[in-house]
């Protein structure tokens, strides 16, 4: 017998405004565990809103959230790496409040390792290419322990050879620390191959 989906977020009956003006209308959605949910959409469409909603940034105006763990890990369409610390201390950051710095030490040195940037370590963020970024941004993110990672837009803005790369590079730091992941994209082809599952948020509004 097939076992049963196990589902880390619930999202019931959601709507949200803006202006007056609808962006999500009765939205109904469960994210697998486990699984990474990429969710596609045009402009517009609330992709962005529902990502914040879930993870508590904005309050739906109806519907409710279910988390099963509300430890959540969010990789902004921007860097959002803090210019005065380091590569190493921009990852250190997030960890400060929940380990002592020793106990941080070997994680943020085995996620630097993961995401190739070893010798990078001791530059700061105006010193690195805006792959170099986004891989720092994906390590600080996995280093944090969370249950959920929501990544809006990560490879957004890249080109096309190093979209492949940092993509090969996040599929293999996710293998290797799997978890829940919900991820916006506009991209059909990185839809399809990142996503065990792929939502057109459109056709979910009208469930």
């Amino acid at each position: 017998m097939e076992n049963e989906k196990k589902y880390l977020v619930k999202v019931r009956n959601l709507y949200k405004y803006f202006d007056g003006s609808l962006v999500l209308g009765n939205l109904n959605l469960d994210i697998e565990k486990d699984k990474i949910t990429v969710i596609t959409g045009p402009s517009g469409c609330g992709k962005t809103t529902l990502l914040n909603i879930i993870s508590g940034i904005e309050k739906p105006d109806s519907g409710e959230v279910i988390l099963e763990d509300d430890s959540i890990s969010y990789i902004f369409q921007e860097d959002r790496l803090l210019p005065n610390l380091t590569v190493y201390r921009n990852i250190e950051f997030v960890l400060k409040s929940t380990m002592p710095p020793q106990e941080a030490k070997p994680i943020i040195e085995r996620y630097l390792g993961l995401v190739r940037l070893t010798a990078a370590r001791d530059k700061y963020p105006d010193q690195l290419s805006g792959g170099m970024k986004r891989r720092v941004a994906m390590a600080r993110a996995f280093a944090y322990r969370s249950d959920l990672l929501i990544m809006d837009e990560p490879f957004k803005g890249l080109d096309d050879e190093l979209k492949r790369e940092i993509l090969e590079e996040f599929l293999r730091v996710y293998r290797q620390d799997r978890r829940t992941v919900i991820l916006v994209t506009h991209d059909k082809a990185e839809a399809e191959l990142l996503g065990d599952v792929v939502v057109d948020l459109p056709s979910v509004n009208h469930i």
